[in-house]
């Protein structure tokens, strides 16, 4: 997952935060778009720690 596509949307967001309100749908949609996108994030890094992990115990 690219840091600048976090970014964009997290810019994004608060654009339609400031036109449209923080409840209006477009803007929420967006922050779950942007939820979603750091969801992924965080299971692709939780997955290359335990690799990581799992070849450093393999080494021993």
């Amino acid at each position: 997952m690219a840091f600048n596509e976090i970014e964009s949307k997290r810019k994004t967001l608060i654009d339609l935060a400031q036109k449209f309100g923080l409840n209006s749908d477009v803007t929420l949609k967006c922050s779950q778009e942007l939820d979603h996108l750091l969801l992924q994030e965080i299971k692709q890094r939780h997955s290359n720690l335990q690799r990581s992990g799992h070849r450093k115990s393999q080494a021993r």
